[in-house]
């Protein structure tokens, strides 16, 4: 099969690799798969991978050990854990002491003709979905993980502060529950996509001016180090700071403000493939806008020069 593979030098190729021999789990044809920030980090060193990156897809169940998954249109959620692990017992699969991640971490990803899964990550994707937005569940169920950490009612003030592929899903997410959203934006692009979504929008300067300590929760949604920084100018005294981003290297914390405004942070990865299915299907995410460019696998180079702009670029192998 043609896959994309990166090296230990942090590069890419179009490579022929073996199939993944599934095994015990499901032999999945990719039909479409999106580039997100954490993989955009991968080429930069985070979490040390190597081999295929990619974990945002939807394919085609092609062979399994039963009978019950093969054809059906799948997504899967990315975390492979053992079951019986301290930190599968106390936290689920997704923080297992020797857990693989698709295309992060020990196990091959979606930029690829193929991949495999367990068939207990699998969810059937409904015909309403095409392939596009069916590539957006993963990071949409990722944005869902917010609203499973916080209480998030009517009328709070929030703020996400990065208007890309994750942020402006989280936004969204988050205005169906109630809440009244603010997106900081670094570019006019940016604030245009924000604002025909109909978000207020601010810049991170005037952000950090005007709108210090203003909102009842701050979510980082930047894939950058600076991103903590405005979210903890902005949150008021006793709210709450949600870490969506995933970046190679340190952040640089001044924690003194955290601990004298006594504000809450939170880590949050990833969540509920059901309800960002629900969501994609009624229409309460729009994901259209977010979509910057559709590659064949050849143009690798042009797909990842596009998501470094900010919106999403999608492989159809």
């Amino acid at each position: 099969m043609r896959a994309i593979v990166l090296d230990e030098a942090g590069m890419l190729s179009l490579c022929e690799r073996a199939k993944p021999a599934a095994g015990d789990e499901c032999l999945i044809r990719v039909g479409a798969a999106g580039i997100c920030g954490t993989d955009l980090e991968l080429l930069r060193g985070y979490a040390g991978f190597t081999g295929v990156p990619g974990h945002e897809f939807v394919g085609i169940v092609a062979g399994e050990a039963g009978p019950e998954w093969t054809g059906r249109r799948v997504a899967g959620e990315i975390t492979v854990g053992c079951g019986t692990c301290a930190g599968c017992r106390a936290a689920g699969r997704g923080h297992c002491d020797v857990r693989t991640v698709l295309g992060i971490r020990g196990r091959d990803g979606a930029f690829a003709e193929y991949l495999s899964l367990p068939a207990s990550n699998l969810h059937v994707v409904p015909p309403s979905l095409d392939d596009v937005t069916a590539v957006f569940i993963e990071p949409a169920a990722a944005a869902c993980r917010v609203v499973e950490q916080l209480t998030v009612e009517p009328g709070m003030r929030s703020a996400v502060v990065g208007a890309g592929r994750l942020g402006l899903l989280v936004a969204q997410v988050l205005r169906t529950h109630g809440a009244q959203v603010t997106v900081i934006v670094r570019s006019d692009a940016s604030r245009a996509i924000a604002e025909a979504l109909g978000f207020e929008t601010s810049g991170v300067e005037s952000a950090r001016g005007s709108l210090a300590r203003r909102f009842d929760v701050a979510v980082d949604a930047t894939g950058n180090p600076d991103g903590f920084a405005t979210a903890a100018a902005i949150v008021r005294p006793r709210g709450t700071i949600v870490l969506k981003s995933t970046t190679h290297g340190e952040t640089p914390v001044a924690f003194s403000p955290l601990v004298v405004d006594e504000i809450t942070v939170i880590g949050s990865r990833c969540g509920p493939f059901d309800r960002a299915i629900d969501l994609l299907a009624r229409g309460a995410i729009d994901v259209k806008p977010l979509v910057a460019g559709v590659y064949p696998l050849e143009r690798f180079a042009d797909a990842f020069d596009c998501a470094r702009r900010g919106l999403k670029a999608i492989f159809t192998p």
